[in-house]
């Protein structure tokens, strides 16, 4: 059905793991910050919380009965050991012509990452692609994290988006959680590690190998349901 008049329609966007090729890092860098403060975490169990805010990721990673005011140091020798890791971010083939798709039929784009504020930013400079981006929303503007629904809750205001009328896209069990929340379908991208199948039993509508793969089956996809829905220029 077309919405009324007036309506946006609008995809909404993970930014690690699903426009930068990033997953891995944060698993690193988690690791090797849990690692400063005692405690030896698996690199698998790590990948599999990345998506999450770092509270959440760090409480479910770490024994109950720890030291939780170290908590906050862990966090940020994380975010100091991503950050070590800027220059090598690089975005994922077809994200910035995937984005730019979206745009040019007429969506609104946001960015709805549980990234901290600063770290959106380096990866918007290395997406380039800040002309086809409408709004981008970090950790600093949700309440509660992923699988929480707040951070796309915040894209969608600020785009002036219905959930009703969107689509989000993420690589993340996490991701596809906290659309399903809000009853929007979620695109799974397998590009930040986590295999079809999980992305399923989260609720994705869809599962491709990254941008250029969904790039490629636009037209048959959640997104190509939007565009078919916008009027005519």
């Amino acid at each position: 059905m077309t919405p009324p008049g007036g309506d946006r329609l609008g995809v909404l966007f993970d930014v690690d793991g699903t426009l930068i090729d990033s997953s891995y890092i944060h698993t690193i860098s988690w690791w090797g910050a849990f690692r400063q403060y005692g405690h030896d975490v698996p690199m698998a169990a790590i990948h599999q919380l990345v998506g999450m805010g770092g509270a959440r990721l760090v409480d479910n990673l770490l024994p109950s009965d720890r030291d939780r005011d170290e908590d906050e140091d862990i966090m940020a020798s994380h975010g100091a050991l991503y950050a070590s890791h800027w220059p090598s971010l690089r975005p994922l083939d077809g994200a910035k012509e995937l984005l730019g798709q979206c745009h040019a039929g007429g969506l609104a784009v946001a960015l709805a990452s549980s990234a901290r504020q600063r770290d959106l930013q380096v990866m918007r400079s290395v997406l380039d692609a800040d002309a086809f981006i409408d709004v981008a929303t970090s950790a600093n503007d949700a309440k509660e994290s992923k699988p929480a629904p707040d951070i796309l809750e915040a894209a969608l205001e600020s785009a002036g988006v219905d959930a009703a009328h969107a689509v989000y896209v993420g690589d993340a069990v996490w991701d596809m959680k906290a659309a399903g929340a809000l009853g929007i379908p979620a695109i799974g991208l397998t590009c930040g590690g986590i295999q079809a199948a999980q992305l399923r039993e989260a609720g994705a509508v869809e599962v491709y190998e990254g941008p250029r793969d969904l790039l490629e089956n636009l037209g048959s996809s959640a997104i190509g349901r939007l565009l078919a829905l916008q009027p005519n220029p």
